[in-house]
């Protein structure tokens, strides 16, 4: 074992071992093409929110009119948001989106503050929200898909048999985003043609409906609208959540084929047509269920599919199942992306930086997220947590526009294959910046000190581990090896000495 161990250790510090051997082959490979990126970006966008619980934007903003205007304007938010991280994703040409961004931006200003953004960036999306929105969402997944099976069963037991199929979805998904980027993209390309005919499903029932005349609850129009800076504010807010995923290909730049124009171009694609979608999929809905149906049943999919699609009603929760598993592999391929830039950039373990010989797969990351999403299913009640983590979603994407701005000034000369109008970021500021404060402001309590907590916590670790280097080295050597020999992994030939 002794020998086994250092033998692995010299091919990786020699020049002429394993390393250089597979040479540029170790590493990440570019495999996804402009379908799969838009694809990719279909996945992490549609869930299970549009299907489930799109209503909030309708409760907050109060009618019909001024509900669709929000889910508008969230789109075109969400696309100019996505659009800077082109022009970021394009110019720097790598994985990892604001992880990446925020070490190229800040990462030299200062030797200790410099590089703080993008390590809490990757400990905040690595060990909590990612993992968490995963456990979520698998758990929607098993909950719809076992539903024919357990209607009879009591709560507990039904919660149970959840959480068995919760494991059951993640390892299948784990092991797709293990074994082959190339059998991940088959099996999201298969899942993104699903959703979508999903989501049209809805739309033709909805035109269906407003053919026959049923169009009374839409003849409201703008009836009790809430025009308040609160309400309007609130129902944003809900709009732009729904839209979350959109930098979903920037954090897999380096394996995007083309990537200069791929990035751009895919994001021009996904996100208008989610906009549309969306904003059609609430017509439909809102043809048929009143304000006060639309605000109180349990998923809103599932009755407009009871009412209008008949004995094809079966579709809506097979499409639901469909989206929230889709979704939950594209979280994960993605958010592993960062495990495994912040590893090659010495913010995480070295060992998630590493690559599979064969397969050419960050195996480590995926397998670590695995484990984390593992313990977040089990606990069971994590809505508060991913509630708080949530909250640094727009703090970053703000801090990314920063980042944008910045790297302009210092990297003038750097060639820039896209790039978006200055207004364009500024404005994404504003409204992170409006995001970031408005739900500690309208509902202060006690989970934003949580998320003190936590970047606290993070400083800590990242002022013990990453700064001064205090490791424990033997216990790590010990582990690198172990995990090198269950993955049959080496560093890539890309990593950051």
């Amino acid at each position: 074992m002794a020998t086994q161990e250092k033998s692995l250790e010299k091919a990786d510090k020699d020049e002429n071992g394993l390393t250089s051997k597979h040479g540029s082959e170790v590493k990440l490979k570019r495999e996804l093409g402009l379908f799969s990126a838009v694809n990719l970006i279909l996945g992490v966008m549609i869930g299970s929110g549009i299907f489930v619980s799109p209503s909030s934007a309708l409760q907050y903003s109060g009618s019909v009119a001024v509900c669709l205007i929000i889910w508008t304007v969230s789109g075109v938010i969400s696309l100019l948001g996505a659009l800077s991280f082109a022009e970021l994703g394009t110019v720097l040409g790598e994985s990892g989106a604001e992880y990446a961004y925020f070490r190229e931006a800040f990462g030299k200003m200062h030797k200790f503050w410099g590089p703080l953004p993008s390590f809490i960036c990757a400990w905040i999306y690595v060990v909590i929200l990612r993992p968490a929105e995963v456990a979520i969402i698998v758990m929607t997944f098993a909950e719809y898909a076992i539903q024919p099976f357990t209607r009879e069963l009591e709560t507990d037991y039904k919660m149970m048999a959840i959480k068995l199929g919760s494991l059951s979805a993640l390892f299948i998904m784990t092991y797709i985003n293990i074994t082959s980027v190339k059998l991940f993209v088959r099996v999201q390309n298969i899942f993104g043609v699903c959703k979508i005919f999903a989501c049209l499903v809805v739309i033709g029932g909805g035109i269906y409906v407003i053919a026959k005349g049923n169009t009374d609850h839409l003849e409201k129009g703008f009836e009790g609208s809430k025009i308040s800076a609160g309400g309007l504010s609130l129902a944003l807010y809900s709009g732009l959540w729904a839209y979350d995923g959109w930098s979903s290909v920037t954090v897999v730049t380096e394996e995007i084929i083309n990537p200069a124009v791929n990035v751009p171009l895919s994001i021009s694609i996904a996100v208008p047509l989610i906009t549309a979608l969306y904003v059609f999929m609430n017509v439909a809905y809102m043809s048929v269920l009143s304000f006060d149906e639309m605000t109180s049943v349990p998923a809103v999919a599932v009755t407009f599919g009871d009412r209008v699609l008949g004995p094809a009603s079966f579709l809506i929760p097979l499409g639901v199942a469909i989206a929230t598993f889709g979704c939950a592999m594209s979280v994960q391929f993605g958010v592993t992306r960062v495990c495994y830039t912040a590893a090659r950039g010495g913010h995480m373990l070295e060992v998630f930086s590493f690559v599979n010989v064969k397969r050419l797969t960050p195996a480590p990351a995926v397998a670590l997220q695995a484990l984390i999403t593992s313990v977040f299913i089990i606990v069971g009640n994590i809505s508060t947590l991913i509630e708080f983590a949530s909250w640094f979603l727009w703090f970053f994407y703000g801090l990314a526009m920063v980042a944008l701005l910045v790297l302009r000034r210092t990297q003038a000369d750097k060639p820039r294959p896209y790039r978006v109008p200055t207004p364009v970021p500024c404005f994404v500021l504003l409204i992170a910046i409006f995001l970031s404060v408005l739900p500690i402001v309208h509902d202060p309590s006690i989970k934003y000190l949580m998320a003190i907590g936590f970047i606290v916590l993070g400083v800590g670790v990242y002022t013990l581990f990453v700064y001064y280097k205090k490791t424990p080295t033997y216990l790590l050597r010990k582990f690198t090896f172990l995990v090198q020999v269950l993955f049959e992994s080496v560093p890539p030939s890309n990593r950051e000495d």
